[in-house]
């Protein structure tokens, strides 16, 4: 499965990286227009799931820099998510 999965990916991977490079440009474009009125959770969600994808994308090209530091915005999300969702503060 996951096989198949990263083959996919690899064959589409400039086209995937686009959609999560545009997914965090749109989520920090909400955030800078709609200021504190932004839908946070909304944002952090579709921030963590850019993340993910570019990560993915990252370790099959064997790109350290750029699996660290997407890497990151993956915990980066996942706390935004927490505190949009009030489970943390």
């Amino acid at each position: 499965m996951l096989q198949s999965v990263n083959k996919f990916i690899l064959q589409r991977i400039k086209q995937l990286e686009i959609v999560g490079v545009v997914m965090r440009i749109t989520s920090f474009s909400v955030v800078s227009w709609m200021g504190a009125d932004s839908p946070f959770m909304m944002v952090w969600t579709l921030n963590t799931i850019d993340a993910v994808l570019l990560t993915w994308c990252a370790v099959l090209k064997k790109d350290l820099a750029y699996t660290l530091l997407n890497g990151f915005w993956i915990l980066v999300g996942i706390v935004g998510v927490l505190r949009a969702g009030a489970i943390i503060h």
